[in-house]
């Protein structure tokens, strides 16, 4: 579902020092979503992700890229709590 909302997110980037970085959210499914950040983060790392309302999940990432059409970096990632952005 496309969405645009804003996130803390919360991980290891690629050289491996830990980072807090704000981002957005621009697509959402129960399961997971696409995430755009200024970090470069790891595909296969977890991060923890602070919506507004201060609720934490806990994602892994799935997916990194540079986006083709506006050359932002984004981030694919599969929520680990089972009742997903709605628990």
């Amino acid at each position: 579902v496309p969405v645009e909302f804003p996130l803390e997110v919360e991980g290891t980037d690629q050289s491996g020092k830990p980072f807090q970085a704000k981002g957005t959210a621009v697509k959402i499914s129960h399961a997971g979503a696409t995430i755009v950040i200024d970090v470069d983060v790891p595909v296969g790392s977890q991060v923890t992700l602070t919506q507004a309302s201060g609720g934490k999940l806990a994602a892994e990432v799935n997916g990194a890229w540079i986006d083709d059409i506006d050359g932002t970096r984004r981030i694919g990632v599969r929520l680990l709590d089972t009742n997903g952005w709605f628990g």
